[in-house]
């Protein structure tokens, strides 16, 4: 049996529009002391059944799982692995030149604070919630059962994830590989660490904007800026990018570029050691497309000021730098920058740049991260590309 939680009368209605996410300041009393982890089943103020999902001592405090008076047990996650997976299937992206995607992405797969990346045939495990890292064991067995022989391994990366109050120790659940190990995006071969590695190894969602960015590279000088592991490069080297420069701050990054660029046999590529922001003030070469894809500047609200004059700067620089006729990838992946705001803060620096803009293409996350319609919070990634008079 599951601990109750009751919400306030007046604080149901985004439950009951089946939002995944519920406030602490909603819930009203529990029927017994709640902790991190707990599954808890959510009732009106009328003791009537809403939901049933995880909690957590933080603002999010329960995020819903079902919106079904149902069990959550293994054959309720191997169901919705099933249903993930078959959503991937029919997107096409289990191909012989394609084997890195996003296999469940938390709430747009119906599982709040879990996420599951692929690469050729080995799943890492991210959990976002302290209560998904308990039902870690149902995850790897889903997994199993649902995948058979397209599964060699499964690794637990959630020590980067979880609060510092929880002990994780990231490992192997099944299978081990070597590392770092060789998958496939779009034709390009990628070594691929996720012990090491940022994130889970790889940042996947960008894949169809690469691809994008390989339409538009042939015969192209390009500054790929922020390249961690040199995506954007490999995929303009492909489509014939007469010189692609990786340029990033980090020489660990560079390392791995330079070890992907190699491991492709790509030629007319150079990698660049160097700030950015700073870098971005004097260019020592004509480009004709920059591609800029930082971190995210902000992750929180209240940073969000800052944030967008740090984007507004960025761009402004990429903008007066660019030759004329040259298109700019420009890329915000923190939440807080909602799609419009990050639209007028590039529209705001072309004016402060001084030069004319147009907006070819508005550009988000693949469709392996999937959106949840009641949970629009999960649009993150949002980028345009700009033609530059």
């Amino acid at each position: 049996m599951s601990k109750i939680v009751q919400l306030y009368k007046k604080k149901t209605q985004s439950v009951e529009r089946r939002h995944p996410w519920i406030f602490s300041g909603a819930i009203d009393l529990a029927s017994e002391e709640l902790e991190d982890g707990d599954l808890v089943t959510v009732h009106d103020h009328q003791s009537c059944f809403l939901a049933r999902g995880h909690f957590q001592n933080a603002t999010i405090a329960v995020r819903v799982l079902t919106f079904e008076d149902i069990p959550i047990d293994a054959e309720f996650f191997r169901e919705k692995i099933q249903n993930a997976v078959n959503v991937r299937r029919s997107l096409n992206v289990f191909r012989e030149d394609n084997s890195i995607f996003r296999l469940i992405h938390g709430e747009g797969d119906g599982l709040p604070g879990l996420i599951v990346d692929y690469y050729n045939k080995v799943a890492v495990i991210q959990c976002h919630s302290i209560g998904m890292y308990r039902s870690i064991a149902f995850i790897a067995e889903g997994l199993k059962t649902v995948l058979k022989d397209e599964l060699t391994a499964i690794y637990n990366k959630s020590s980067e994830t979880l609060p510092d109050r929880v002990e994780v120790n990231d490992s192997y659940l099944f299978g081990s590989c070597e590392m770092p190990h060789v998958a496939t995006e779009n034709g390009v071969q990628f070594n691929i660490d996720w012990i090491n590695g940022q994130k889970t190894g790889f940042f996947i969602d960008q894949r169809e904007n690469r691809l994008l960015v390989g339409k538009y590279a042939r015969g192209k000088k390009i500054l790929n800026t922020f390249c961690y592991s040199g995506g954007f490069s490999l995929l303009a080297l492909k489509n014939g990018a007469e010189l692609v420069h990786s340029l990033d701050s980090s020489k660990k990054a560079i390392r791995l570029t330079d070890e992907n660029v190699a491991l492709n046999g790509f030629k007319n590529h150079a990698s660049i050691v160097a700030d950015a922001m700073e870098y971005m003030k004097e260019l020592p070469e004509a480009y004709d497309i920059i591609i800029l894809d930082p971190p995210a500047f902000a992750k929180h609200r209240d940073k969000r000021h800052k944030a967008v004059q740090g984007y507004k700067r960025l761009n402004a620089h990429a903008i007066r730098q660019i030759k004329p006729g040259g298109i700019i990838f420009t890329f915000s992946c923190s939440q807080v920058i909602d799609k419009l705001l990050f639209t007028n803060t590039v529209i705001a620096a072309s004016i402060e740049a001084g030069r004319n803009v147009r907006i070819l293409e508005q550009l988000h996350q693949p469709a392996d991260h999937p959106i949840a319609a009641v949970h629009p919070e999960g649009e993150y990634l949002k980028g345009l590309v700009i033609y530059v008079d």
